[in-house]
């Protein structure tokens, strides 16, 4: 048996010695590699922070004291640490989630993945016990070097450092690659005498000293202030050069570091500073992304930030090859766009690989402009560059769009900006869970005057909206595509003269009209089945793909009059989304057809596999023709029109009183 196997709970670790947690480190590495291998998900973060997170559960009692994880893709040590070890079906249906769960551990704090909004946590948790009389118990972060790039994280330092009585650690995971410490004989030298100095610094005698010597020197007189601002310049610097601290110190918050995040030595020396300190302070830690396994160091792209399914010993992904992802498709086509166009800029928070905007910026590097974690400066600065002449295109994940709602209508849309915005992973994201799932910009984006909105069905018709998109210079445009790979062509029977798409009439030359049926975006292969399985039951249908869903096209509106019942498919939420869009459409034009809008619930879903959520929430070609076909024969709501001659149903009709 490993030592790993002995863990059940953050007490475990007290009984090992130094040697043991060094082999510990060591088994969680060898396990992380050999499950992460055969799952997928976040290793390389996870590799960097084994010996952060032993540090923090050995000198913090959790669930005692609070620890959030800024994103929250780095807690897989702290699950193994927790008793969860079972990772057999990591990110799977049923399985554990890639992010801290609250119903899986009394250990999980926060489960919302979006970064920067950990030290807001921290500061509302740290409050909270102060307010409670518990001011014993410490709220503990561990961030991202990246995450600190967000807004957010730097609004809630403000208000923390303002107030000394809180205990909040603020472990910082110092990965970045342009970071690199100091290295020969006088860094060495001067690291080894850190520790010593931090233990000094974070002692309150040391404090109430300077303190002391602060309030006489300036109550001395001129020579006396002269005399403290002299030595405080001194003082701030030596320490300065000795470890730069910058901002933190002048918001009054302690600073203990850069420590080699890797020597669990010193990282338990150092946190337990900080805890011993009884205030806000900074651990300044230096880790390495992808720690401990070769194939991770060597990846120059992200050090295997997220893997899938992967060959443990040489890092190479399994599965079949040559299959385009959707985000791929867009990275060819805005490289190829940007070429013929000096005019067009990319946008990118901290993901320009993710999003695709890398070509590009290979071929243009001083035309795509990475903010960091700032989706909302994104958009207010993409408003002034349109202003500026330029056409920014902005990629992100759908789900982080929530973020930068504001700055997309007031700065964006009120001002008539042409700006793209490109959404990937929109709708259900599937293993990620939910807080990744990209389902809620449909119903959010219906409320914005003037925005043009694409949802392509497939990789020629990205290309196509794309450039559609780029050519709006007088409001905001967005395109929307799912995750993960580009399902087959779906080519158009006809292409009306608004644009919109006819994939097919079921059966060909009818007379008859019974269903509508609007397919957004990926939905399109979904959409053609059910119209097969109505046919089967001899109802008639037409399946139309809008390709861009705001403005609603006037064809659609004529068609939906032609038809007996509407039915929009869509992988957004079924609230204020397309079909409801449409209907208020078919009411302002008088068109009073029946519509059944086919989307997601208001719930937050768990992770699972794309089709497993779909078929969990009945988005499934058998259901949905199943409902439909109730519905055009009366027995559902909402029932279809009548045909000529038939006396309409009574279902669905209130009772008369």
């Amino acid at each position: 048996m490993g030592l790993l196997e002995t863990i059940h709970s953050p007490q475990d670790l007290t009984r090992l010695s130094g040697q043991q947690l060094s082999r510990l480190a060591a088994e969680i590495r060898a396990f992380l590699i050999r499950t992460v291998s055969r799952t997928g998900g976040h290793l390389g973060p996870n590799l960097g922070v084994v010996e952060l997170t032993i540090g923090i559960h050995r000198v913090f009692d959790s669930p005692r004291d609070s620890i959030v994880f800024d994103t929250g893709h780095q807690s897989y040590v702290h699950k193994l640490l927790t008793g969860r070890q079972n990772f057999d079906s990591l990110r799977q249906q049923g399985g554990l989630s890639g992010y801290p769960s609250r119903a899986e551990s009394v250990h999980d704090v926060v489960e919302s993945s979006h970064a920067s909004a950990s030290l807001s946590w921290a500061d509302g948790i740290s409050r909270a016990r102060v307010l409670n009389g518990e001011e014993d118990r410490t709220a503990v972060v561990l961030i991202g070097d990246g995450a600190l790039t967000g807004g957010m994280a730097w609004e809630a330092i403000n208000n923390i450092a303002a107030d000394q009585r809180r205990r909040v650690v603020i472990v910082v995971n110092d990965n970045g690659r342009s970071y690199a410490p100091t290295i020969g004989g006088v860094a060495d030298y001067l690291a080894s005498l850190r520790p010593t100095l931090d233990t000094v610094r974070t002692h309150r005698v040391y404090e109430g000293t300077l303190d002391w010597w602060k309030r006489k020197l300036q109550n001395g007189g001129t020579v006396g202030r002269f005399a403290y601002k002299s030595l405080h310049a001194t003082k701030k610097g030596v320490k300065d050069w000795w470890a730069p601290q910058g901002l933190f110190e002048d918001l009054g918050m302690k600073y203990i570091g850069p420590i080699n995040g890797h020597d669990l030595a010193a990282v338990e020396h150092a946190l337990t500073q900080a805890k011993n300190y009884g205030g806000p302070v900074i651990v300044h830690a230096i880790t390495e992304k992808g720690h401990g396994y070769a194939p991770a160091r060597a990846d120059e792209a992200d050090q295997f930030h997220a893997v899938g399914i992967i060959d443990p010993e040489t890092g190479e992904p399994i599965g079949a090859g040559g299959v385009q992802s959707w985000t791929s498709v867009f990275a060819e086509e805005i490289a190829a766009i940007a070429d013929e166009r000096q005019d067009i800029v990319g946008i990118t928070g901290a993901m320009l690989i993710p999003v695709g905007l890398h070509k590009f910026a290979a071929n243009h590097p001083d035309r795509v402009f990475d903010v960091g974690i700032a989706e909302q400066h994104a958009l207010t600065s993409a408003a002034g560059m349109a202003f500026g002449g330029l056409h920014p295109v902005i990629g992100l994940y759908a789900t982080f769009l929530n973020r930068a709602f504001d700055q997309l209508l007031m700065d964006v849309a009120l001002h008539k900006a042409g700006v793209t915005i490109v959404l990937d992973r929109s709708g259900v994201t599937g293993p990620d869970g939910a807080s990744h799932h990209g389902m809620w910009d449909l119903s959010m984006l219906q409320i914005v005057p003037g925005l043009h909105l694409a949802a392509p069905r497939d990789a020629t018709r990205l290309r196509e909206e794309l450039r559609e998109a780029v050519a709006i210079g007088d409001a905001p445009s967005v395109v929307r595509y799912s995750k993960g790979n580009v399902g087959v062509e779906v080519e158009a029977v006809e292409r009306l003269s608004d644009g919109v798409d006819v994939l097919c009439r079921r059966p060909a030359g009818s007379r008859q009209n019974d269903v509508l049926i609007v397919s957004v975006g990926a939905m399109s292969e979904l959409a053609l089945d059910v119209s097969n399985r109505l046919g089967a039951q001899g109802i008639s249908s037409t399946v139309i793909d809008p390709r861009w869903v705001l403005p609603v096209a006037r064809s659609v509106i004529e068609l939906a009059a032609e038809h007996r019942i509407v039915v929009v498919i869509e992988d957004g939420v079924r609230a204020g989304g397309v079909g409801s869009r449409i209907r208020q459409e078919m009411r302002s034009a008088g068109v009073d057809t029946a519509l059944n809008e086919v989307g997601l619930p208001v719930e937050f879903l768990d992770h699972g596999s794309r089709s497993e959520v779909l078929e969990h929430v009945g988005l499934t070609a058998r259901k949905v023709a199943q409902d439909t076909v109730e519905q055009v024969l009366g027995t559902k709501v909402p029932v279809a029109r009548p045909l000529p001659g038939e006396v309409p149903s009574a279902t669905g009709q209130l009772p008369k009183l």
